[in-house]
């Protein structure tokens, strides 16, 4: 590892110091006052953000391009924007995103190549990146560093030969997808695509296993250098998801040695850019798992774990490919995405699955004859609920229209809407005490549950105790929970199952949350789980964070009962371990049995969070001596003291209530 480039940019980061204003400060009201079409808008702001970049190079550095532009003008007044909202459905921010580019088919042929046959506004985007790359060239030869100059010689103008020029000519893309606005722009499946070249440099001799993995660091670095500039809800929600492992369209194993050198490079690094993922199956050897492992246990929050042995199944009875669905990759946080041809918008809307349960118990649990009678009134709430989310969905879908994102796809085979599913534990947990109680035993009226929950339990702390701590739960291995929650997630694929969005593509239902953990439950009042008004659910495929927990294992099997290939759209089962228990081989080899046995019983994906319950409330209360303290949060992993005070409460919060 270069320590100076590390400790500038990590630690000091001294990057931040080098940045300025678009050159424009009035760049919207101009084009709006012209009436100059979209297209015009984007493809100008990015000539004059690139003209405007000043190259530099940090001692020691490898892999080279940073922004010293800062915040970019909205292409769009905000009366602009009112009026696209009045005709369209507009995805969060309105610009491109959660998309996995096809990056090496252009590292494969070059940009000059890309010139050819492509529009104007394409060709002007390609113009001022391949500009930008030349600046930089110059540059280095000006402060004496040939071997980037050689580099930038080659790369992006023609196709890269080495594992060097492939990595530098990826972070040219990658910046310049930054720089024309898109965001929680993915990596895609890294070793497939790169591998080659490290095998080559190799086995000529270019590079060794010390080498590689020290440009495999300086490359991991660089996705850190801008990344406090791109959008997210939090520091760290940015997208930058990297694909490792995982079967072949051949049917044989992703996973190398090149793999391997990137888990160790992320782990010697300890920093929150990229996110590694891994894909495994059902024959994924206990090793893997095992050295995976040792990045949760430097507290990372991640690998994420993602089984190609439910995912491919999935994606194919939605009417993929097979050739697609087993090159599957991750978009920002979790959602199966596949790369260069998909223009799935994975996180269009989120069902909250407590509340529809909660909303089924209070209009229909005294006149339902049996609980059969109730849980028809949950799966028609589901139902209800979905084709309302469906039905917002229906105007025309507005997307910036994004010239460097569109060089990098061919061809557009699959234009999905994904949903996300926030409290499946409560949902589950609420409909088991409801027939444990209410039904089966007897021993609680509907009148009694109904005014307790409408209460928030003000008047019944007796009933709130035996719901909240006595009661069935998700996560203890008990069929009377997990049964509801396989119940519930049956209901939510069914209820999407045949309808189709604006482009003729399906709507795929998942488990994953994002914020809604904390957003949508601070609607949902009281359920009948004992959970209390607004108080906040599990974060993603997750227990109650009241519920106490018999053990991991019972976790690990309560969590892998349902069908998740149902719920493909994505949503990780997230387990909290106290960081102490990754102290000796032991603990982590047990660690790393208890993800493979989660896979092998068909779970679908899984994160694990190693935190100091300890370091987490002195970082509230001292944040700088904890600056570099991770955690993951939803789909990603951040900096806890860059964290809001909610996300960093619902951290502690399923830390003290987990295994």
């Amino acid at each position: 590892m270069n320590e100076k480039y590390y400790n500038d940019i990590i630690k000091n980061r001294v990057q931040r110091s080098m940045r300025r204003e678009f050159p424009e400060a009035d760049f919207a009201a101009r084009h709006s006052a012209l009436g100059t079409p979209a297209v015009e808008r984007m493809t100008e702001r990015f000539e004059i953000a690139a003209g405007a970049e000043q190259p530099h190079i940090f001692e020691g550095q490898q892999i080279v391009f940073m922004r010293t532009v800062g915040k970019l003008p909205d292409i769009f007044m905000k009366g602009e924007w009112r009026a696209i909202k009045v005709l369209h459905s507009v995805h969060e921010n309105g610009y491109q995103s959660n998309y996995t580019p096809d990056y090496i088919s252009s590292i494969k042929s070059g940009l000059l190549s890309r010139l050819e046959g492509a529009d104007e506004h394409r060709a002007r985007v390609i113009k001022a990146i391949l500009d930008l790359a030349e600046r930089y060239r110059k540059h280095a030869e000006e402060i004496g560093r040939p071997d980037v100059a050689e580099v930038l010689a080659q790369v992006p103008a023609k196709p890269a030969r080495t594992l060097r020029e492939a990595l530098q000519f990826f972070r040219i893309l990658h910046y310049s997808l930054w720089l024309e606005g898109d965001y929680h722009n993915t990596v895609g499946r890294f070793d497939l695509h790169f591998a080659p070249y490290y095998f080559a440099d190799i086995a000529a001799g270019r590079l060794t296993k010390e080498s590689a993995l020290e440009l495999i660091e300086d490359f991991f670095i660089s996705f850190n250098i801008d990344s406090d500039m791109y959008s997210g809800i939090q520091q760290g929600d940015n997208g930058q998801s990297l694909m490792l492992g995982g079967l072949t369209a051949e049917g044989g194993e992703c996973f190398s040695e090149f793999s391997e050198l990137c888990l160790i490079a992320s782990r010697n690094l300890r920093v929150i850019d990229p996110k590694i993922n891994l894909r495994v199956n059902k024959n994924t050897p206990e090793s893997l798992y095992e050295l995976g492992t040792t990045l949760t246990a430097v507290g990372l929050g991640f690998p994420q774990y993602s089984n190609d042995d439910v995912v491919i199944p999935g994606l194919l009875e939605l009417g993929y490919d097979y050739a697609d669905a087993v090159n599957y990759s991750v978009a920002a946080c979790w959602e199966c995405i596949i790369p260069g041809c998909a223009m799935d918008v994975v996180n269009f809307g989120s069902l909250n699955l407590s509340l529809a349960v909660r909303e089924a118990i209070v209009a229909d649990l005294e006149k339902a004859s049996d609980f059969e009678s109730l849980m028809g009134s949950v799966r028609d709430n589901i139902e209800k609920r979905c084709s309302a989310m469906v039905e917002s969905r229906k105007k025309p879908l507005w997307q910036m229209p994004s010239p460097v994102l569109e060089m990098l796809f061919s061809e557009i085979k699959y234009r999905n809407f994904g949903f996300h599913g926030a409290g499946i534990a409560s949902a589950a947990d609420q409909l088991a005490a409801v027939k444990k109680y209410v039904f089966d035993e007897k021993t609680v009226s509907p009148a009694r549950l109904l005014e307790a929950i409408e209460s928030n339990f003000e008047n019944d702390p007796e009933l709130l105790h035996l719901l909240r701590y006595e009661a069935p739960k998700m996560g203890n291995d008990e069929d009377e929970a997990d049964g509801m929650a396989c119940k519930v997630l049956e209901f939510y694929a069914d209820a999407l199952r045949d309808k189709r969005n604006i482009f003729g593509g399906r709507f795929r239902a998942g488990t994953g949350t994002a914020l809604m953990y904390i957003n949508d439950a601070r609607n949902t009042p009281a359920t009948a789980d004992g959970r209390r008004d607004g108080e906040s659910f599990g974060a993603n495929y997750a227990p109650n964070l009241f519920s106490r927990i018999s053990g991991p294992v019972s976790l690990v099997r309560s969590f892998s009962k349902p069908d998740l290939a149902k719920t493909i759209n994505g949503g990780p089962f997230t387990v909290e371990f106290s960081a102490d228990m990754f102290k000796n081989d032991e603990a982590r080899s047990k660690t790393a049995k208890l993800v493979k046995h989660f896979i092998d019983r068909g779970g679908h994906q899984i994160q694990l969070n190693a935190v100091s319950l300890e370091d987490m409330l002195d970082a509230q209360v001292n944040p700088e001596a904890h600056r570099s303290l991770i955690v993951r949060v939803w789909g990603w992993s951040g900096y806890f003291v860059e964290l809001d005070r909610c996300y960093q409460d619902h951290v502690i919060a399923r830390r003290r209530y987990t295994v």
